[in-house]
């Protein structure tokens, strides 16, 4: 059952994501995605956050790259954010179910990008063999002429995941490795429980 991530849970987030701004990591937004195959075959790559709100926390990705299709195949993944400048270093890991955000959202959310990125998803096969980089550029070009003179839409296999949240654990670093860590779960039901881990 879904439910809502809890007002203080997001609540630290939102604190924790501003203090990392303000520390000065150099993309707090940067946030690692492991996946798993339908063999259970995992795999992690990092990726920029674009939107967090109470149902969860979104990326954008073409939806047949390798993270694209392990998504729909096995819709679960992790987060992993680490801003080693706030305190003595802060984690964010974040566990829970995937759904693919409404056309609305992603259509605005490309909509914002810079037009090369716009004229990238359209010239990117992501995660496929690539010959050369001369092919990507003729791509790349070719898609410019296409759309010279006009907005580009969203490629309609380009799109974002939400993740939602089951599990959120606040990981705070300490010397001697006596870390402080809070976990987060929902339950079955729906509602939230907190307890704190031994480091």
């Amino acid at each position: 059952m879904r439910a809502d991530l809890p007002t203080d849970v997001l609540a630290t987030f939102d604190h924790l994501f501003a203090q990392a701004a303000a520390a000065g990591e150099p993309d707090p937004t940067a946030m690692v995605v492991a996946t798993a195959d339908a063999q259970g075959r995992p795999s992690a790559r990092t990726v920029l956050l674009k939107a967090h709100d109470a149902r969860g926390f979104v990326f954008y990705t073409h939806l047949d790259g390798r993270k694209g299709r392990e998504l729909q195949g096995n819709p679960q993944a992790a987060l992993l954010f680490h801003w080693p400048r706030v305190m003595l270093g802060v984690q964010v890991r974040i566990e829970g179910e995937v759904e693919i955000v409404d056309d609305a959202e992603a259509d605005a959310y490309f909509a914002s990008r810079p037009r090369g990125s716009q004229l990238g998803a359209w010239a990117s096969d992501q995660s496929e063999t690539l010959a050369s980089k001369e092919t990507f550029e003729t791509r790349l070009a070719d898609v410019e002429r296409r759309f010279e003179g006009q907005s580009v839409p969203r490629p309609p296999r380009w799109s974002g995941f939400r993740i939602v949240p089951r599990a959120v654990e606040f990981w705070y670093g300490a010397q001697f490795r006596l870390h402080e860590r809070h976990l987060h779960e929902r339950g079955d039901d729906g509602t939230w429980s907190t307890r704190m881990l031994f480091p």
